[in-house]
């Protein structure tokens, strides 16, 4: 990919190398937590009282209550990035910030305004509105504060474990979270939530299907602009991406993990319907084609 020298995104937050715990966040936090159920009963009401006094009785005493933090969570602080990191830190500012550009462009000729995301990197694990997570769950997008959460070790695992390396492959780990954030803007994130419940497992998993094939296709459509509009892409770029959305398909992934597939547990889609709904947005450079809901008012 042609990136260097390419406007950098101000939206991205480096926690890497940042102490996290994977654990609680202390008394405070479970008590709010647990607060509805608590006020439910005589004894809940109870413990809550004693919890209360007892958390703030320590504060005035100046007691750390909080939990330990535990070692083999711990990341060593203000640790000295390599060159390569920094670069790959630049890589994705540049990314998101092209993707900036398409969504403000793509949102205003509908008469509808983008908000953009803040894209967090971190390392090892990492907390969020959607709690705390580490970095084996991969890239997300957390709708609670709109935010991004990569470590860009993914790229090293994306490469060697799943044979789908590039610069491009990258670009689309990006471009499909910024898929999710384009689909909180637009209420599509809502919509499907409300639809899952009180459906089987079944057809929740449907839905969230058609929720990540729906972030490919918008991936795809970034791709477009990032290749018609600022000639980004270079010769073998395209493939990179395909490689990528086909290496990480429910399918494949099942296969490789469990030696069989089972179509109703998936929650991305297959390998063929991910390639294939990406090379959709590419080829055409327009959202309102990526309805993968069909006739759903979604």
């Amino acid at each position: 990919m042609r990136w260097q020298g390419k406007r950098r995104s101000s939206n991205v937050e480096d926690r890497r190398g940042q102490r996290v715990s994977a654990g609680g966040g202390g008394i405070a936090t479970l008590l709010m937590r647990f607060l509805p159920f608590l006020l439910q009963t005589k004894i809940g009401r109870i413990l809550l009282v004693i919890g209360v006094v007892g958390y703030f009785g320590a504060q005035m005493l100046g007691v750390n209550i909080a939990p330990q933090q535990s070692s083999e969570q711990q990341i060593p602080a203000n640790t000295q990035l390599t060159e390569q990191q920094q670069q790959l830190g630049e890589f994705v500012a540049v990314i998101l910030a092209d993707t900036e550009d398409t969504w403000h462009k793509l949102l205003q000729q509908q008469q509808k305004s983008y908000r953009e995301p803040v894209l967090v990197l971190f390392t090892q694990a990492v907390q969020s509105a959607c709690g705390t997570a580490s970095s084996a769950v991969g890239p997300f997008y957390c709708p609670g504060d709109e935010q991004l959460y990569i470590d860009l070790s993914f790229y090293e695992d994306l490469k060697t474990r799943h044979g789908a390396p590039g610069d491009f492959a990258q670009a689309y780990v990006i471009a499909h979270e910024v898929g999710h954030h384009l689909q909180k803007v637009l209420g599509t994130t809502t919509k499907v939530r409300q639809a899952q419940q009180g459906v089987s497992k079944t057809e929740a998993n449907k839905l969230s299907v058609k929720l990540e094939l729906q972030a490919d296709c918008y991936a795809g459509v970034w791709g477009y602009y990032a290749h018609n509009e600022r000639d980004m892409l270079e010769a073998g770029d395209l493939e990179e991406a395909l490689t990528a959305a086909a290496a990480i398909g429910d399918d494949r992934l099942q296969k490789q993990a469990q030696g069989r597939v089972t179509p109703d547990s998936f929650t991305h889609g297959s390998s063929e319907q991910r390639v294939s709904w990406f090379r959709r947005g590419f080829d055409s450079g327009d959202y309102l084609q990526c309805n993968t809901f069909g006739g759903a008012n979604l």
